[in-house]
């Protein structure tokens, strides 16, 4: 990926931790007009349960952390933990992204018989208020947001954030297909865990809910820009205001 002639590799954005295996820095993405995004403000993430004493001591101290932003339904974060609930300095928020209503499928999505795009959709939806809560507090400082996996969830809220910003297109939907390269491992940790173990789309890899391939995303982006224009858009049109994303793109893009 090039930006203002600085390639910036993917390998340049995965952060390496033992607990966790789908963890990426949103930054050094190219923006429309020039620049691109700030490293070490907004990091994506799968379920951080698992994070060990030197994991949180290498995202809070060496990456900057503040904050967490839980995207998990309430008794599944309830059941499952985390391991940066609690951790001095950092603000935890539960913000669970569901359609339009609290179900199983929201959880991860599952079935062999589930449109992806129409699944994210619904969490675009349903969870508007707590969509625009996370912008607003991914204008203040580095913010971890995360939900199960990483992909479903975590990659409605990275898209409209990202779009919302002006990250292209292309680099919006290359950030979403790189979660397939840790799915193997997402898949194996989460079916050792009580609440995921069932979940018959991750053991059998069922396309689309256990894959994350770009036509998904690039389909759910139509979806977003025939409904809202853009992630600007939809933001501003369930309660976020002009100074609030003029602080948002502020705090994530750089010239």
């Amino acid at each position: 990926m090039s930006v203002t002639g600085t390639t910036v590799t993917d390998n340049q954005r995965w952060i390496e931790l033992a607990g966790a295996d789908n963890t990426r820095d949103l930054g050094g993405l190219p923006v429309a007009g020039g620049g691109r995004t700030r490293f070490r403000r907004l990091l994506r993430a799968g379920t951080l349960q698992d994070l060990t004493a030197g994991d949180v001591t290498h995202l809070t101290r060496d990456l900057g952390v503040q904050t967490v932003v839980d995207l998990r339904l309430a008794d599944e974060a309830a059941r499952e933990g985390s391991a940066l609930s609690g951790v001095p300095g950092v603000r935890y928020f539960s913000l669970p992204l569901s359609s339009a209503g609290s179900i199983r499928s929201d959880i991860v999505a599952d079935g062999a018989g589930m449109d992806i795009v129409g699944h994210y959709v619904a969490l675009l939806e349903g969870s508007a208020a707590n969509i625009v809560t996370a912008a607003r507090i991914f204008a203040g400082g580095t913010a971890v947001f995360h939900c199960a996996a990483g992909k479903d969830r975590t990659g409605v809220l990275a898209a409209v954030v990202l779009d919302a910003v002006g990250v292209s297109r292309e680099a919006v939907i290359a950030d979403y297909a790189l979660t397939g390269q840790r799915m193997k491992q997402i898949s194996a940790r989460l079916l050792r865990l009580p609440t995921y173990r069932d979940m018959q789309a991750l053991s059998r890899g069922i396309k689309g809910a256990a894959t994350a391939d770009e036509e998904s995303m690039a389909a759910f982006l139509d979806q977003l820009h025939g409904r809202y224009g853009s992630g600007a858009g939809y933001l501003t049109a369930h309660g976020l205001d002009s100074s609030d994303l003029a602080a948002l793109r502020a705090a994530l893009v750089e010239p």
